[in-house]
């Protein structure tokens, strides 16, 4: 016998001889299990077996059944641990244990307590086998501690605080539960994963983690004037490509220009008579829209105050099917802000209007159930159809209308690629304000949350099939019950099939997307609120998403992403994006969402863009003319200064003065180009002036004579000559065309 296991047999019967005096002292001993190990003839596996020899109180031995790859090892093997405990019997040691009983859910530990040790070890038992644990030393102790956390936190349901959820509470509740998350229908006290809110970022003020299914200031950003306001810009520099919009004026400061433009057209054109559609600004489910055909016909003021309202053009060759116009209601996951993630429901509904279509005239202008495809107003038209199927009734699934325009050979994949185009662009154009919203509520270094959001994407198909952005909802209505009337005049919620069939996929798979557990580490504050850059590359994420244990049974993701996916296609259109990163780098103030005159003053400073032509006095009249324009259409605005939007229309300004031969675009890129330019060169100043600080000091402290003091040691202007000088040279050695760049 080898001296190795001589000294494991002295440390076994030192141990008997301590369990003697255990249960002198009254320690229980529910069961006994025979300890031995395996004759010296057999080679024990080493990953299954593991001896620690000396101190007895680091005497540890590990059992364990290995996996399926073991099974060749022989039939012994399907119950190792059992066989070598028993083997160990043969040297006639025996360690009697106490076994818990209490099995923890996850693992199924075992707590043992080692009679003569007085020791508790932790096992587990698997289905495949047993397995008893003995630690051998502190470190395999905290390894196996680290490795049951690491379980832990794996497998532990995800929690959902649900109780702001508001309408969509139903879908939820059924999302969750195939999920087997937990739900917290009341709150919580401690903090969940995710909360889910019925209708902003504010419902619930006290969250400072976790996840939170609604952006701050998407109400804001998403109602009609804002957003007309977001995408006409981007129109201002890519016309082509954000041609789905309607052309569209602001009610009431736009009225003059409004009527003046269509009375010109039909002075040009006696036979030609538009018809357009109006919708107030705060407007929902239909509510306040109207056509009109005249500009005189417009209602301007509701009350004693001009009503704030859209005014585009109607879209008067829409597709029909069944001669009925209907729309599409598509949902849009926007995962992440910062890298932009987008997903796109592949199943979506198509709300049919109940009246058949005719093109617009004076006479059926007032008919609503012929020309607005919204389901709040249809529902209550004698001809709307409830059904069970997803092919048929006033409310459709979008792949049955899909399906059935196939069969009439229609270009399906040209009609979902413009789909995907069209909603790429349009949260490109709106990003820009939402990161200044963002940067207001959760600054860079306060704790918050991270956000995502469900949209719906409001698209009419026009009779050439091209997709028309109608409007974006930032609440979609998530009911899968609709109101239906069981006797006269007694209504009660029944199931929709169809709402269900869509609304709950895109909620639990929502919410997959979102589980903690599969998240990667997020971005530094400062990253999310608005610090893009655009030189830099997105990181691409696969399709194909990791799925814990529990998802095994669910289908797969009816959620499909489209960006970071379609990057190179889209990326160039991110201009604003980076106009807004100069924005919020100046705002100054943590959680400022106006720039103030000395700020602006510091912009143009900062990319010197003052000159002689263009000095710091006309800089001050540029800014207090556009920051009164602007504070005059929104007269609901809290805070004093210039808004992003009112700054991009500085920055155009600013960009058409400086390069007057250049095309707009490309005069935006190119002051952003020089302004970015500007910026890297003042912080590599900035970097190099402290390096000269560091460096200057100690040569000054050197000089000193001891006992003495210098009484221009602290003074600053020593160190400012000497960077100076630094910044001089470097002006020097820079290439002459970044120098010709900058001048005017």
């Amino acid at each position: 016998m080898s001296d190795h296991y001589v000294k494991v047999k002295v440390q076994l019967e030192q141990m008997k001889s301590f369990g003697e005096e255990a249960e002198k002292e009254g320690v229980d001993t529910e069961e006994q299990l025979p300890v031995s190990f395996p004759p010296a003839s057999v080679s024990p596996d080493p990953s299954s077996i593991t001896i620690a020899a000396g101190d007895e109180s680091n005497t540890s031995i590990t059992c364990k059944h290995t996996g399926k790859s073991r099974n060749n090892q022989g039939k012994d093997d399907k119950n190792s641990c059992g066989k070598d405990i028993s083997d160990l019997s043969l040297y006639g040691s025996v360690v009697s244990a106490h076994v818990g009983k209490n099995l923890n859910r996850l693992g199924h530990e075992r707590t043992v307590h080692t009679k003569g040790s007085g020791k508790i070890l932790q096992g587990k038992s698997k289905t495949n086998g047993n397995y008893v644990t003995i630690h051998a030393s502190k470190n395999i102790q905290e390894t196996r501690r680290e490795d049951g956390f690491k379980l832990a936190r794996k497998r532990r349901p995800v929690t959902v605080d649900t109780s702001k959820a508001k309408t969509s509470l139903e879908a939820l509740k059924l999302s969750i539960k195939q999920l087997k998350w937990k739900e917290f229908p009341l709150g919580r006290r401690t903090a969940c994963d995710i909360y889910w809110h019925g209708v902003s970022f504010h419902d619930n003020e006290n969250i400072v983690s976790g996840q939170v299914n609604k952006f701050p200031g998407m109400i804001e950003m998403l109602r009609k004037i804002n957003l007309s306001r977001a995408v006409r810009t981007l129109q201002e520099l890519f016309p082509e490509e954000y041609n789905f919009y309607p052309r569209s004026w602001i009610l009431p400061e736009e009225y003059q220009q409004f009527s003046t433009q269509i009375r010109m057209v039909k002075e040009n054109d006696a036979t030609v008579n538009p018809t357009f559609i109006v919708k107030p600004d705060g407007g929902s489910q239909g509510d306040g829209i109207y056509l009109i055909r005249d500009p005189s016909d417009l209602k301007l003021v509701a009350g004693s105050q001009a009503k704030q309202s859209v005014v585009q053009e109607y879209i008067q060759k829409p597709l029909l099917i069944d001669k009925l116009k209907f729309d599409i209601r598509l949902y849009v996951l926007i995962k992440s802000m910062e890298p932009l993630e987008i997903y796109i429901a592949k199943e979506g509904l198509t709300r049919f209007c109940t009246e058949p279509y005719q093109e617009p005239s004076q006479k059926n202008l007032s008919h609503v159930f012929m020309h607005l495809t919204n389901y709040s107003l249809n529902v209550h038209s004698g001809n709307f159809v409830h059904s069970d199927s997803q092919s048929t009734g006033s409310k459709r699934t979008l792949s049955s209308v899909l399906y059935r325009l196939a069969a009439k050979g229609v270009d399906i994949k040209k009609v979902w690629s413009d789909i995907i185009a069209l909603v790429i662009k349009t949260v490109i154009a709106v990003v820009p304000e939402l990161k200044v919203y963002y940067q207001a509520d959760i600054p860079p270094g306060k704790p918050g949350p991270t956000c995502f959001q469900i949209l719906g994407f409001d698209i009419l198909l026009m009779k050439n099939l091209k997709p028309v952005l109608l409007e974006v909802n930032s609440n979609p209505s998530m009911r899968i019950e609709h109101e239906q009337e069981v006797a006269p005049g007694v209504f009660e919620y029944v199931p929709s099939p169809v709402d269900a069939e869509v609304k709950v996929g895109v909620i639990r798979d929502t919410l997959r997307l979102m589980d903690p557990g599969h998240r990667k580490p997020s971005l530094s504050s400062q990253q999310r609120a608005g610090g893009f850059e655009h030189r830099e590359e997105i990181p691409m994420e696969a399709d194909r998403q990791e799925r814990s244990p529990d998802e095994g049974a669910l289908p797969s993701l009816c959620l499909k992403q489209v960006y970071p996916k379609y990057t190179k296609q889209f990326n160039y259109l991110r201009l604003v994006e980076r106009i807004a990163a100069l924005f919020i780098r100046f705002l100054g103030v943590k959680g400022n969402m106006r720039l103030g005159p000395t700020s602006f003053r510091t912009f143009i400073r900062t990319c010197k863009l003052s000159n002689s032509n263009f000095t710091m006095a006309s800089v001050d009249i540029l800014y207090i003319d556009i920051t009164r324009r602007w504070s005059g259409t929104m007269p609901d605005s809290r805070e004093a200064g210039m808004g992003l939007q009112a700054f991009v229309e500085a920055f155009f300004f600013l960009a058409g003065r400086r390069f007057k031969s250049l095309a707009m675009r490309e005069q935006v890129v190119s002051l952003l180009e020089l302004c970015e330019a500007q910026l890297e060169s003042s912080s590599g100043v900035e970097d190099r002036r402290s390096v000269s600080c560091s460096r200057a000091l100690p040569r000054a402290v050197k000089t000193q004579t001891p006992g003495l003091t210098n009484p221009q040691l602290g003074s600053p202007a020593p160190l400012r000559r000497a960077a100076s000088q630094d910044y001089r040279l470097h002006q020097r050695l820079k290439p002459r065309t970044l120098r010709a760049n900058v001048e005017n």
